[in-house]
Parts: C-alpha cells; structure tokens; sequence
C-alpha cells in the first residue's frame, strides 16, 4: 500500500518563494504559513481558528487574501472537497491526495507507480481540442470501521 508523506515546505523555502514574486514577508503572510506547516491541508476557516487560538491578531479577511494570492502564485496549492469548500495545501510538489468524506480532511500518498502509470497512459491520448497541462488525482473515501489510520 502506498505511503503518506507530510512534506512542507521549510519557512525558508517559503521567504524565497516570497522573495521570487517580489512580495514582502508580512508577519501576517508568516504566521498563515507557520500553520499551514503546521496543518499541511487547511480550508481558510481553520487556518483562521489555529491563527485565533495563537492569538495572532491576523484578520479573517487577511487570511482568505493571503491564502488566494499564494495559491494563485502556485505557492500553495488548492483542493477542492467533495462537500465544495476551498482546501489550501502547502505542497505543490506532485502527489495522490484521498480525501476523507467523512472527516473532511486531505491526506498526501505517495504512489510514483500510480503516477507514472497515469502519466504514460494519457502522453499516448489525444483529446481533441485539448492539451493536458498536469495530472491532478484525487480519491474520495470514507474511514473503514477497521481503524481510521490504517494509511
């Protein structure tokens, strides 16, 4: 069975990036990426819970900003839930997600034999009209009564 990973990117990694798209490196841009390292997959709601429960005094309003402008630079990626609410990951490499239905909650697998499997399948596909820019896979599943962490 494949492997989670928990990769984040270091906070260095993240004042390059910053650095790269010519944006400061606020203490509210910070305190949202220490818990996105934190969280790894967050929706803006719970980012905005753990920056409360740390008593950051970051704004709501800062943080859907803040996490829109870094997920539309590619510093962050997006995921949508199977319930429609906006997820940040703070991972962009190229992973497996599955979601958990019922737990609302991403977590990243790491299958290189699925994903080259996937991606020498479709470099033979045409879709006509289309090109194909990147492969996004997503599972959708729900916790087995087995047990919960069985990844």
């Amino acid at each position: 069975m494949p492997q989670t990973t928990e990769h984040v990117h270091s906070m260095d990694e993240f004042l390059k990036e910053l650095r790269h798209h010519k944006l400061r490196a606020t203490r509210q841009r910070i305190a949202v990426h220490e818990v996105m390292m934190e969280l790894g997959h967050a929706s803006a709601d719970t980012v905005c819970a753990a920056l409360k429960e740390k008593d950051s005094g970051v704004t709501t309003s800062s943080v859907y900003n803040i996490l829109s402008q870094l997920a539309d630079l590619h510093i962050y990626g997006r995921r949508l839930s199977a319930a429609n609410k906006m997820f940040f990951d703070v991972d962009t490499d190229r992973h497996i997600h599955l979601y958990d239905r019922e737990n609302h909650i991403f977590k990243d697998i790491a299958d290189e034999e699925l994903s080259a499997l996937v991606a020498s399948h479709l470099k033979r596909r045409r879709f006509r009209g289309y090109t194909v820019e990147e492969i996004d896979i997503q599972l959708i599943a729900r916790p087995t009564h087995r047990g919960k962490n069985s990844l």
